[in-house]
């Protein structure tokens, strides 16, 4: 009797290869709402800890480390790099590792365990050693739940429906990275350490409970059919099913699509050779990056976090020295740019789902030009300009609120026609989570580089300079898009 209830025990937390009796609650363990909003917890977690901790981490350095106040900053510096150089070492090897198991629930939960023993670190630590081991467990984390919480959204909603997936997504997880800074002030204020990790390990409680039960559609499939294979055969079915829907549709609607519309390259273009060195087969990611419209979706990730680490690193510089403000309303700046993303994350998204990831990385980059070219307008003074400051914010938030889901999905969709066009070589997983890994591999470098870079240029050309150059890059962005991004443009292939 007791060996049959453990088994059933075991079953239901989906730890048996039993697939003959179904896990309690199957049907809404795997339903796409609830697996899509374990991703968005999953990276509300990720973000949300990591803002809550940085604005306590001079505290933390001077008053238990005991540091003096001229190596506060430094330490900090060092501390905030451990974490983005251990997120880009691990983001790849955690896509590798994702794409050779069966499940991604086994790799999701193991991102978390890492964030748990990070965040005991952080909260008993009294050494700066003990701090520096925390933070790269942050970052292992943050390689581990971006690679694979993306890789799993694809597999379940698919390519046709991520730019909407994404965009909210995003809208969500930015509440975190918008308020987490403050929360986390004034809980120290209020409540000391205690407050302000309490509340942490109340959410990566509520991130393990889902992680723990979500199911994979796949795996699901296999439950109902009984055949350990059924799932990954019944995928691939009706991906090419869709692929080759998609294909008709296309031909069909050919010549009502825009100019600016990509022209997308035939099935011969993503044809590999069948004589890939031992390096590619074993990370079959790397033949993809020949592609330059892979390539281009990267450099996008890249620019938009360097942006992203940008704002984060002067926007409280500003504050103090334009408008002699403290931390809390320094931290109030923020909010423009995280309430443009909230609002129109997903509008953005739907918008790439319906008219295709050039249109919206295009205008958005491009947006982006005036947007920070009119932040060297305000200048030091009292309220009225500080007002004047959030509100060029917010119009740079529209601009931001629109890089996030063109990389993503074009990075996906060109993966997915590797893919479909080489099955074999690719294996049952396909290569999403290497993609992703890949992907947050960029993005982190571009976070460790935007605060480094947008630092020394307002100390050496000014903060108005230094958005003209930020201006400038975006301007490249744009016609890099415009080139690359969802295929050749229609308007430079039309016959002359």
């Amino acid at each position: 009797m007791a060996g049959s209830t453990r088994s059933k025990i075991l079953n239901t937390l989906q730890l048996s290869n039993d697939y003959t009796i179904k896990p309690a609650g199957l049907r809404w363990r795997s339903n796409t709402i609830f697996i899509v909003a374990t991703v968005a917890i999953g990276l509300f977690t990720d973000l949300f800890l990591y803002g809550l901790v940085v604005p306590i981490l001079p505290f933390m350095l001077r008053d238990r480390v005991g540091l003096p106040a001229e190596q506060v900053q430094s330490n900090v510096s060092g501390l905030l790099a451990a974490y983005a150089g251990a997120s880009v070492i691990c983001s790849p090897l955690a896509g590798l590792l994702a794409d050779r198991i069966s499940t991604r629930q086994a790799p999701f939960l193991w991102g978390l365990t890492a964030l748990l023993g990070a965040t005991i670190l952080l909260f008993f630590g009294n050494s700066v050693a003990v701090l520096a081991v925390a933070r790269v467990l942050q970052g292992i984390s943050a390689a581990f739940v971006w690679t694979i919480g993306l890789a799993l959204a694809l597999e379940t909603v698919g390519p046709e429906n991520l730019g909407k997936t994404i965009g909210s997504i995003f809208s969500f997880i930015s509440v975190g990275n918008l308020f987490a800074p403050l929360l986390g002030g004034v809980l120290y204020e209020k409540a000391g350490y205690v407050g302000v990790f309490s509340i942490g390990f109340g959410i990566i409680a509520i991130d393990f409970a889902m992680r723990l039960l979500v199911i994979e559609k796949r795996v699901a499939k296999r439950y109902e059919t009984n055949d350990p294979d059924a799932g990954d055969r019944e995928t691939s079915a009706d991906d090419q099913q869709d692929a080759t829907h998609d294909e008709e549709n296309g031909d069909e609607d050919n010549e009502e699509q825009p100019l600016l519309g990509g022209k997308e390259e035939d099935e011969a273009s993503f044809k590999l050779s069948n004589n890939q060195p031992k390096l590619a087969q074993y990370i079959p990611i790397l033949p993809c990056l020949a592609n330059p419209r892979l390539l281009t979706a990267f450099l996008v990730a890249f620019v938009q976090a360097m942006l992203l680490g940008n704002f984060d690193a002067t926007i409280p510089t500003v504050a103090e020295e334009y408008f002699h403000v403290d931390s809390l309303k320094a931290g109030l700046l923020f909010m423009p740019l995280g309430v443009a993303d909230f609002i129109l994350g997903p509008v953005f998204g739907w918008c790439v789902d319906r008219f295709g990831t050039k249109p919206v990385g295009v205008f958005a980059y491009t947006y982006l030009v005036p947007a920070l070219i009119v932040l060297r307008i305000p200048h030091p003074g009292g309220q009225q300009q500080m007002l004047l400051y959030g509100g060029l914010l917010a119009l740079c938030g529209v601009g931001l609120a629109g890089i996030g889901a063109p990389s993503i999905v074009e990075a996906g969709a060109i993966v997915q026609k590797y893919y479909e066009v080489n099955p074999d070589f690719f294996g049952d997983n396909g290569p999403y989570a290497q993609l992703y890994g890949l992907n947050s591999m960029v993005f982190s470098a571009g976070l460790t580089l935007g605060p480094e870079l947008a630092g020394e240029l307002k100390q050496f050309i000014g903060y108005g300079n230094m958005n003209l150059v930020l201006a400038g890059i975006c301007a490249v962005t744009a016609i890099l898009c415009f080139v690359y991004i969802g295929g050749k443009p229609r308007i430079l292939s039309r016959k002359r």
